[in-house]
């Protein structure tokens, strides 16, 4: 439940005519299971971060502002954020532009809600406060931990940062997105249930991962995040796991990465692909029946 705190107050008149927020979006996770081998499990996410964006815009204007510019969970999270300072919208026009898919694990919806937080914050002047941002996540959904710009071990139901896991790393990546989507509330007690049942592999891929974050060793990130992705193909399989696996020391790839409770899996890569790789493996996708993307994860 968010306090209410201040006084009533409208957007600074000084302020730019128009105001923006930006959040990145994800490619699922480098890892996803259970924080620890306990009889219930939370959802422990290290998402990978991905250089693509969400974006909200407020520009000042005649006519009141309509939510409807915006997606139904972003409105909520602007009234939330409202509702807290005790503050009125000035006359203006919402507007948005994503480069993120919605419904296959690339964090829409979370990246969206900061988006709009992050155009609150500019358009009334006021310091960005991330424990404003998670408390309105909490009250509006599970999340990703886009909020930060970094990796982290993060808690998703919860809205926990366990660790902090820096930005010394990051990937090249292929990657394809599958046919249909998750409803990721629909899963979670196949999921929990999954977790029980191998505790014990999941604590050991997660102490590999950190480990690796810890060493800066991208090999051993990607081999921990292909031991995720191969623990996930027994609740939320991808088609294309098996066949991506048998050709990964082919194309040079560290491992192999899926949004757990998405549509997307790919190579993780350690340079960047010259123009020969990238013909050889868009041909491989596509005897698949996929069109293959390349994109950045990560910092490094």
């Amino acid at each position: 439940m968010l306090s209410l705190a201040g006084e009533p107050r409208e957007a600074r008149s000084a302020a730019p005519s128009t105001v923006s927020g930006v959040c990145h979006g994800t490619l699922g996770e480098l890892y996803q299971g259970p924080l620890r081998a306990v009889t219930a499990p939370d959802i422990a996410l290290v998402s990978f971060p991905v250089d693509r964006h969400s974006w909200v815009h407020f520009t000042r204007g005649t006519d009141p502002p309509d939510p409807s510019g915006l997606g139904d969970k972003a409105a909520t999270a602007a009234r939330l954020f409202l509702d807290h300072y005790q503050l009125t919208l000035p006359t203006g026009l919402w507007s948005t532009h994503s480069d993120l898919r919605v419904g296959v694990g690339m964090a829409s919806s979370t990246a969206d809600i900061v988006a709009t937080l992050r155009c609150l914050f500019q358009l009334f002047a006021l310091p960005y406060d991330q424990k404003v941002v998670l408390a309105v996540l909490a009250a509006i959904e599970r999340s990703d931990s886009v909020f930060l710009d970094e990796f982290a071990l993060h808690l998703s139901g919860r809205h926990r940062v366990i660790r902090r896991l820096g930005t010394a790393l990051g990937f090249h990546t292929a990657f394809v997105t599958e046919p249909g989507t998750v409803d990721t509330e629909a899963v979670t007690a196949s999921l929990l249930e999954h977790y029980r049942r191998r505790g014990e592999e999941y604590e050991r891929c997660l102490t590999d991962l950190l480990k690796g974050f810890d060493s800066a060793a991208p090999a051993a990130v990607a081999r921990a995040a292909t031991v995720s992705a191969t623990l996930s193909q027994e609740v939320l399989p991808k088609a294309a796991f098996d066949s991506l696996l048998a050709h990964r020391e082919r194309f040079g790839a560290d491992g192999i990465f899926v949004a757990h409770t998405g549509c997307l899996i790919g190579y993780l890569f350690p340079h960047r692909l010259g123009a020969h790789r990238k013909s050889e493996l868009s041909a491989f996708f596509r005897s698949l029946g996929y069109q293959c993307s390349f994109v950045q994860g990560g910092y490094g």
